[in-house]
């Protein structure tokens, strides 16, 4: 097997959901919007989810994993990223997953964590530098892992059937191309976030009575 295929498989490795960053826990406000009734249907978590993708921390993310790859400074980037969680729950979503996945890859090398923990996207630019992996593949991928999750969120908690839930990761894959393409010649200049619903979403999810996930 070749170099970039050994180096495609730890990328798929490290962004399954097998790999322990408890991204399982994490509903990125998908709870709350269950709550209110905004999120009920197939169609409504896929509208949702395009949303978060193209408008929300979704392209954030996926800009700011570019700019990590391209080896922009990674402190300042990590200042960023943080100033950019536009709730409590989003900052603790992208802190402790970043801090989860520096510690499995550390863990799996026998290596040393990173002492300054990373928001999740700069963690895995920081772990993904060295792969001769396409930056746009890299997004994609990441993306996708990003997508997968919620739709499994949204698979138990709306609920929905397995098959529904596949339709609507289906779905995404155009959006999460496009994504990709325009996310990896983009800079910080094109940081933009307008999922106000999401973000509102998310804030009211820190006082939601019965949680089911930590956001």
């Amino acid at each position: 097997m070749s170099t970039p295929d050994l180096a495609l498989l730890s990328l798929v490795q490290w962004l399954s959901p097998a790999f322990p960053t408890g991204a399982f826990a994490y509903s990125h406000g998908l709870e709350q919007a269950v709550s209110e009734g905004e999120v009920t249907s197939e169609a409504s978590l896929l509208d949702w989810l395009t949303d978060i993708l193209e408008h929300g921390a979704g392209w954030n993310d996926a800009v700011l994993l570019a700019s990590g790859l391209r080896g922009e400074d990674l402190g300042a980037l990590a200042d960023l990223a943080r100033a950019l969680a536009g709730t409590a729950e989003r900052l603790k979503e992208t802190e402790e997953q970043g801090a989860a996945f520096a510690k499995a890859r550390a863990e799996m090398t026998e290596g040393s964590t990173n002492a300054m923990p990373l928001p999740l996207p700069l963690a895995v630019a920081e772990a993904a530098r060295d792969l001769a992996i396409p930056t746009e593949q890299v997004i994609a991928l990441f993306q996708h892992s990003f997508a997968s999750n919620l739709v499994s969120a949204g698979v138990r908690f709306i609920p929905l059937g397995q098959a529904a839930g596949q339709r609507v990761l289906a779905a995404l894959h155009g959006p999460i191309a496009q994504i990709a393409q325009r996310a990896a010649t983009a800079t910080t200049a094109d940081l933009a976030q307008t999922a106000f619903r999401a973000e509102l979403q998310s804030a009211a999810h820190e006082t939601l009575d019965v949680r089911i996930f930590k956001t």
